[in-house]
């Protein structure tokens, strides 16, 4: 795994996609396209060839059940500041359980919130 990140792709788990898709674009300003993919229900997540990390998908399947338990995936902050994202969370129907924190001067800042769906998430950002 010489030259490359350990994590190759994620999927968070959905039970409503379209209350999630409307959470994931209201906390972070973007854009997530739709695709059906046999059984699976995705929305993909936007990113960047060859840009620091891992693409990555909403997904409804019976074989996927969102919790607060397990894996916790790190979202950047497209602001730059997670501040402005933990803002957004409550309206748009999560619950911010951790409010922005140091991590360290050298990893910047972490908050943790639940999304529409369930799932504990983090949001990092250098600031």
């Amino acid at each position: 795994m010489a030259n490359q990140n350990s994590v190759a792709w994620f999927e968070v788990p959905v039970m409503d996609m379209e209350r999630a898709i409307e959470f994931y674009q209201n906390v972070f300003k973007v854009e997530l396209e739709r695709h059906q993919m046999g059984e699976m229900d995705m929305a993909w997540f936007p990113w960047v060839e060859g840009a620091m990390g891992a693409g990555g998908s909403l997904v409804k399947h019976e074989m996927y059940k969102p919790s607060m338990d397990g894996v916790l995936v790190y979202f950047f902050s497209p602001a730059g500041d997670l501040d402005v994202e933990l803002s957004r969370v409550e309206g748009a129907g999560g619950k911010v359980l951790m409010q922005k924190m140091l991590i360290s001067e050298d990893f910047g800042y972490m908050g943790v919130c639940t999304d529409s769906e369930g799932n504990h998430i983090a949001i990092h950002s250098a600031q």
